[in-house]
């Protein structure tokens, strides 16, 4: 596994929209905080020019998306990358993007849900780490969650043991100014699932937004078994983040990676909390869950601080990981071997 260099003080951070990018009024007050904050703590900007624009949700067509993205990987001067946000069809891009030359310039990029598609796609085809954590807007609250204290220290290199939170933010709100810090209003307990009283479980960690995850599935750019074979003698700890599947589709889509092996040599699956509970057929998000990996006889956890219900831990896809759970608390730690 290969792991770019961390950022440092004065380093120059490339933000690009892969997805969709920002108009709203509220949202670009808060990527300008975001730019703010980043600046005041020492670090440089560098804006692709699609930040800023949405056409019927894509920032940009799927060729310029790669074009200004490939720019922040030839351009030496950056060292990370950080989508602005996400979306719904940044998928596209992927057959524009030529691999080598995130191959030739590895750095680290990060984001969460629709960036999905190409962070898995670059640790799954190309043996590059990259980080499944905040998109760049949410650094634009006034006063910083400790998720994204964390979540720059890792990119530091500060190899942080994280600890479950301890609220979460059980219902979103309209943002007004653009500010606004999360609305923690609900105790965190991570649950087990399956049948076993606390978790410990060690492995190579990868995953993402399931609901991306469904879509790249059986493309030319789904390196899964390759990947898992790779890592077998480690085995596998697997993640998933549900935006926005109802119960019976998650089964679906749990079927269908089972059945093309996606969870042979897993150790471990561990779901954030899920923006849905949907369902036509008054199945539970966890009932789909055990219907679907029940048999597998590996820890399941849910409601984890993973994915699109902040607080969000920071989640280094590709590197060995040691998960504990017990009593409803979590705790993760990575190894970068």
């Amino acid at each position: 596994m290969i792991y770019p260099s961390f950022i440092r003080e004065k380093d120059t951070i490339g933000i690009s929209a892969p997805s969709d990018g920002v108009v709203d009024e509220v949202k670009i007050y808060r990527l300008d905080n975001a730019i703010n904050n980043f600046k005041k703590l020492g670090f440089n900007i560098l804006e692709t020019s699609n930040v800023r624009s949405s056409i019927k949700g894509r920032s940009s067509s799927p060729l310029e998306q790669t074009r200004q993205l490939e720019s922040l990987y030839t351009n030496n001067d950056v060292k990370a990358i950080i989508s602005v946000g996400g979306g719904d069809f940044l998928l596209e891009m992927l057959s524009c993007l030529d691999l080598s030359v995130i191959k030739n310039n590895p750095k680290w990029i990060q984001g969460y849900s629709d960036p999905t598609g190409l962070l898995y796609t670059i640790t799954t085809n190309l043996d590059i780490a990259t980080i499944y954590a905040d998109n760049f807007k949410s650094f634009g609250m006034k006063k910083w969650d400790k998720s994204l204290v964390n979540n720059l220290e890792i990119l530091k290199g500060n190899l942080l043991v994280q600890n479950s939170f301890s609220k979460y933010e059980s219902e979103g709100f309209d943002e007004v100014i653009g500010d606004e810090v999360y609305n923690l209003n609900k105790d965190v307990y991570w649950n087990i699932i399956t049948n076993h009283k606390s978790v410990d479980i060690s492995g190579r960690i990868i995953g993402g937004c399931i609901d991306v995850l469904s879509d790249l599935f059986g493309t030319k750019y789904d390196k899964t078994i390759d990947f898992i074979e790779k890592y077998k003698d480690d085995g596998i700890v697997w993640y998933f983040d549900n935006f926005g599947l109802s119960s019976e589709h998650l089964i679906r889509t749990l079927w269908k990676f089972k059945e093309n092996g996606w969870f042979k040599y897993t150790k471990g699956i561990i779901f954030g909390r899920s923006m849905t509970l949907l369902s036509y057929n008054d199945i539970s998000f966890e009932e789909a869950i055990i219907h679907s990996l029940g048999d597998l006889d590996v820890p399941i956890i849910t409601n984890a601080d993973i994915g699109h219900v902040p607080p969000r831990l920071t989640i280094i896809n590709g590197a060995l990981t040691n998960i504990k759970v017990k009593n409803g608390n979590g705790k993760i730690e990575f190894s970068l071997k």
